[in-house]
């Protein structure tokens, strides 16, 4: 039985620094324009790549505002932020967001030495979205073939990344993108943040991007901040 047509948008929304309840806001501003079941917001998106943000929980009221877009949109939003974890640690993280609250799907597993507050994830991950599988990844991530490696082996139908870029490596999602495509045969969607940030990204690179199993790509946003992009996934000849 074929799937049912899986839409995912890719988002890089206007984000203020430090700022959990504006950028939340912004985010499900995004959620409901958007008009799709999933999505995908970059690295850090909803404090901006503030390396001293204070951690959030999945529990933090702030988050109030997506998730009752998500309620509304019928969607799920992958969002970024630092969030607590065990034994004192704390994690560059993607929250999956929908109607019914907040958890968290993925830990950044390849932290850069810059990110030295943060602990490492446990390993790959994978979320089923209406029985597509998502495999998730947060920028450094994806230049590791060993990460697309090891979350295909968990069963994998599209790779999602959350990335950040400075604007003179505007190239490099795209050609980490074009790497997992060739190699893994799966879709790819990476949301790539624009604008301004901090930890040197007064420029980010911004054009978020869906690419298609044969390489195809099929939808990509330009470099400025607000904006986002879509695509429908379908199954092999539907």
């Amino acid at each position: 039985m074929p799937r049912q047509p899986l839409v995912v948008a890719v988002a890089q929304p206007h984000v203020r620094a430090y700022d959990v309840i504006a950028n939340a806001v912004e985010h499900a501003a995004v959620v409901r324009a958007a008009h799709a079941r999933v999505v995908v917001f970059p690295e850090l998106s909803l404090t901006g790549y503030e390396l001293d943000a204070p951690a959030i929980t999945a529990e933090d009221p702030g988050l109030a505002p997506i998730v009752g877009a998500c309620a509304e949109a019928g969607s799920l939003a992958l969002v970024g932020a630092p969030v607590r974890g065990e034994g004192g640690r704390e994690h560059i993280a993607m929250l999956a967001v929908d109607g019914a609250g907040a958890r968290v799907a993925y830990r950044k597993v390849h932290v850069h030495r810059s990110e030295e507050r943060f602990s490492p994830g446990g390993g790959p991950a994978v979320l089923d979205v209406d029985g597509w599988r998502l495999g998730l990844a947060i920028c450094r991530d994806t230049r590791f073939a060993g990460h697309d490696a090891a979350t295909a082996a968990l069963g994998m139908d599209v790779y999602v990344a959350a990335v950040l870029e400075h604007a003179r490596d505007a190239q490099v999602p795209a050609e980490r993108a074009r790497r997992v495509v060739a190699d893994r045969r799966v879709w790819v969607a990476a949301a790539s943040f624009a604008g301004s940030t901090g930890g040197g990204f007064d420029r980010a690179a911004g054009g978020s991007a869906v690419w298609a199993p044969d390489g195809e790509l099929l939808a990509q946003a330009g470099p400025d901040a607000g904006r986002y992009v879509s695509a429908t996934l379908r199954d092999p000849g539907h």
